[in-house]
């Protein structure tokens, strides 16, 4: 019998090839004045910010030249303040959304970050809402642009961790294949992972609801088929535009049904080392559902997570008499096609590794996984993923 669930996403979502057309005439409708939230350079953003000024929308840009730290974010605040921007619009990639959602509800939200971050402030819950938001993803990867979540670095503290809630959500989020063209073939297969990794794991949480399973699934079927080919060929528009919906459907699934493991372990590592994200996610996601899947049919075998595993494994393989442990194999040999690096490559080594999974024991994502692991299963996840 399902229980009850709540489900939420951007108020409204323009998707499909040349839609950046959209952003321009919505932010007229919104204010005057917009914060662009881009990454290090604005160069992709021209065509934005010739549209705004076109319609007479004033614009300050604030540039986010790596992963979003809470340092970064706080001086956005500040700059938003100064400038009196009534809209923050971010374009980039998922630091530079995140960044931008942060800058958006931080501004009415006064008092210290730390106030607001779950595991290293004080986690008080956001009362006001924020800014009216704007997201325009160019990666294929994160699915942010619907989440009600902001991921953030903070160095002193060795960790990412998030701010959260319905203040977070998007008043439009645009999906244009067309902006994602130009990824490189390292960046797709990274952020097309973190995709993958974003869809298996709500489908496979505690906290999976009917809603997130229909997305889950048909997010899964266009990455099993379209991104070997994205990787292969970066002109190939079909498989472009399947992965950026797919990276959509990912944000939808995850900011509803939260994640799991490989996350939990993202977040510590990513605090620590200096790694693509999505990278990183694709170093641990083969190991993790295999021990995920070795610990259920252990202490959990008649539980409904080793039920969906071999749903995935379906779906990824083609075969329909496909068992959980054959979306290991699939994964495992997609990772070795896409040339994914082990954790090695971000400097994690055996000393290292106590800490790691003593840290990531206390990840908000590791709530979510299918079953509680072990010291020595996440231990071992971490040494396997070298």
């Amino acid at each position: 019998m399902t229980s009850g669930f709540e489900f939420a996403t951007a108020g409204r979502i323009i998707f499909g090839p040349g839609s950046l057309s959209a952003a321009a005439p919505a932010a007229a409708e919104i204010g005057g004045h917009a914060l662009l939230v881009t990454g290090s350079s604005l160069e992709r953003s021209q065509v934005l910010a010739t549209g705004l000024a076109e319609r007479k929308v004033a614009w300050t840009h604030y540039a986010i030249p790596g992963e979003p730290t809470v340092a970064m974010v706080t001086q956005g605040v500040q700059v938003a303040t100064r400038e009196r921007v009534d809209m923050v619009i971010g374009m980039g990639g998922g630091s530079a959304l995140d960044a931008a959602k942060a800058i958006a509800v931080l501004v009415t939200n006064p008092g210290d970050p730390l106030d607001y971050l779950e595991v290293i402030g004080r986690g008080v819950p956001l009362k006001q809402a924020g800014l009216p938001c704007i997201l325009i993803p160019t990666t294929a990867g994160t699915g942010t642009e619907v989440s009600r979540n902001a991921v953030l670095a903070s160095p002193e503290h060795g960790v990412k961790v998030s701010l959260r809630g319905p203040q977070l959500l998007a008043r439009l989020a645009i999906v244009d294949p067309e902006l994602t063209y130009s990824q490189p073939p390292d960046v797709t297969a990274w952020a097309g992972l973190d995709t993958l990794t974003q869809l298996i794991e709500p489908y496979t949480s505690h906290r999976a609801q009917p809603i997130t399973d229909v997305i889950c699934l048909e997010g899964i079927r266009r990455v099993a088929r379209s991104l070997r080919l994205v990787y292969k060929d970066g002109e190939d528009r079909a498989a472009r535009q399947e992965m950026a919906l797919a990276s959509l459907l990912s944000g939808m699934a995850m900011t509803n049904s939260g994640l799991g493991a490989v996350h939990g372990f993202a977040g510590v590592l990513g605090g620590k080392y200096d790694g693509h994200h999505g990278a990183v996610c694709a170093a641990l996601l083969s190991v993790v559902t295999e021990v995920n899947i070795r610990a259920l049919r252990q202490r959990s075998p008649g539980g409904d997570a080793l039920r969906r595993y071999a749903e995935i494994a379906r779906l990824l393989t083609g075969d329909m008499r496909a068992q959980p442990e054959e979306a290991v194999h699939w994964v495992t040999d997609l990772c070795r096609a896409l040339a994914v690096p082990g954790l090695r490559a971000f400097g994690v080594g055996e000393a290292d590794v106590p800490l790691l999974a003593e840290s990531s024991a206390r990840a908000n994502s590791m709530k979510a996984n299918p079953i509680s692991l072990t010291r020595e299963e996440m231990e071992e996840i971490l040494r396997r993923s070298w």
